[in-house]
Formats: structure tokens, sequence, C-alpha cells
């Protein structure tokens, strides 16, 4: 469990933004019949026409196919502001990639590469998007933008975070999401990529925190991040194994299978209990694996910006 040489120099992410794309694109074509029509540079989307609505903008020839009426939803009146937020602590940096060889991305890896993605998609959209990064301390605070500048360089921070060395520490994101609910004053939709490792009383802060977030009328998109095979099924070969947190130090030496029984049902425990909490305060809580890929990324934020607009 220990952390990718210093030195070791990761190529894989120096064309950063245009593998964002790759995922966006990949995405796209994948999808056989999309109800999502954001990529046209003429208009934003179609929606069902209304009595009342104005007649100006139906879309004629799609009349004409489907003898129903629809106008065009334009730009400027789809534009949102969404801000991403992303958990840079020493557990996001695991699984190790040289340790498990089976495994494309790490969490922070994982994490970033989607932040970016849905970069791509917002500034396509001409939306404002706005990037927070935090491990121990507030580390990176950007605002809602929408100018071409401004994207590029919140890719290059998300690039960064990917080659990045981290430091021993625990985080507080509760304390983050405090400062963050503070500054933010127009309706946004919040988009946070976590492990949620903490301690009861952390977790407890965490959904104060969150809450606070809703009281100010903000969408919210929890993700939590994990490796499924390890973290979840803590599917480990039965030798024995040291396990170190990488945010205090502390180890433990274990056979794997002689705790996996008890160590997954006190897990599926924890999952439950984080949706349930989430649904209870109708934030979207949604459980990402790092070697699903990212269609479950992609699709939740289609579906939660067609009905955020």
């Amino acid at each position: 469990m220990s952390f990718q040489n210093e030195n070791q120099k990761n190529t894989k992410f120096s064309n950063f933004d245009l593998l964002a794309q790759s995922i966006v694109e990949g995405f796209i074509s994948g999808m056989h019949k999309s109800p999502f029509h954001g990529f046209s540079a003429e208009f934003a989307e179609h929606k069902m026409y209304n009595n009342g609505d104005s007649t100006r903008h139906i879309d004629w020839k799609l009349f004409a196919k489907t003898d129903k009426l629809y106008t065009k939803r334009f730009d400027e009146e789809t534009n949102m502001r969404c801000h991403i937020i992303l958990d840079l602590s020493s557990s996001m940096y695991y699984p190790c990639r040289k340790e498990h060889l089976d495994l494309e991305y790490n969490k922070v890896e994982f994490s970033a590469l989607a932040s970016a993605a849905l970069l791509q998609i917002l500034k396509k959209q001409r939306d404002a998007a706005g990037l927070s990064l935090y491990a121990k301390d507030y580390q990176f605070y950007a605002p809602e933008k929408g100018n071409e500048r401004h994207f590029h360089m919140l890719f290059s921070k998300l690039q960064a975070t990917t080659t990045t060395i981290p430091k021993q520490s625990t985080t507080k994101t509760y304390e983050v999401l405090h400062q963050i609910a503070e500054q933010m004053h127009r309706r946004s939709m919040l988009i946070l990529f976590t492990d949620m490792f903490q301690s009861e009383m952390e977790s407890k802060q965490l959904f104060e925190a969150l809450r606070h977030l809703k009281y100010n009328k903000h969408e919210l998109i929890l993700f939590h991040v994990f490796d499924k095979k390890t973290e979840y099924d803590f599917d480990f070969s039965n030798t024995p194994k040291r396990f170190v947190d990488v945010e205090t130090g502390a180890s433990v030496d274990v056979f794997p299978k002689s705790v996996q029984e008890s160590y997954t049902k006190a897990l599926a425990n924890y999952f439950n209990e984080l949706k349930l909490k989430c649904d209870q305060y109708k934030i979207n809580y949604v459980p990402a694996d790092v070697r699903e890929g990212f269609d479950k990324i992609m699709m939740t934020f289609f579906e939660k910006r067609h009905k955020f607009l």
C-alpha cells in the first residue's frame, strides 16, 4: 500500500485534457438513444411545446418527422454553474498501481479524470465551472467562470493531482464544505469526489456541512470513490499482510481471509447508512468503483443537469 516512487515519471496523463475528451466522446458514442441533446452548437436541447410558449422557436423539421411540437432551448436558457470538489487526502492515492497491476487508476487519478471529463462537457455547454482541492487544508479554490483560459487552468490543476506525491495527512472535509458554502452565493450544482474515510464524529460533521450547502439551495452529487476489489470485497491472498493507514501511519498484521467476512459485513452496513443519510437530506449519493470506468459518472451528471435547469 505504498505510493509511487517520487522519481517515477507518469506519462500516462501527459495529454490529460485529450484523455478526458476521449472519455466524453466514448460515452456519447456509446449511447444508442440519448434523451440529452446538449452538444449542438446551435441550441442546447429540445423541450415539449406547452400552451402559452412562444412559437418562435418551434422546430418545424422535427414536427414533420414526429408530428409533435418541440421548441429549442438555447444556451442562454440552459447555462448553469457547477463547482467540483476533490479530496486529495492520502487515502485517495490508494491503491498503488505498482502493487495492483490489474488496476488502471487509483482513486485520485480516477476522480481527477472524471472531473476533467465533466469540465469538458461544461465547457461545451458554455456553463461556468469552479474547482476546489483539499487535503488536510484547503489547497485550491477557483470560482465559477466560463472562459477558455479558466478551463485550461482547471485542467492543469487536475492533471497536477495525478503526479503529486501526497504527504501523510488526515482530512476534515466538513470544514472545506462550510467554507465553500460561505463563498458561494448563487445556486449551483456541487460535485464532491471523496472516499468517505472518516470517523463517526467526522461523518456527522460532514452531513451538517452538506446540510449547510442544501440550505443554500445548491444541488449536491456525492461520488463515493473506492476500489471495490480490495476496499469493499477485501479480496487479498491469504498470506500474512501488514495493512497501513496511509493517513495516520497506524498498522495491523492480519491474515485477510480471517477477517474478510466481518469486514465486508461492516462495510456494507456503512455504505447503506451513507445512502440512507444522503436520501434523508436529498443528496444524490453515487458509489463509484474505480475499476468500473466513467459511464456512471457521466450518466449521473447528464441526468442531474437535465433536472437542474
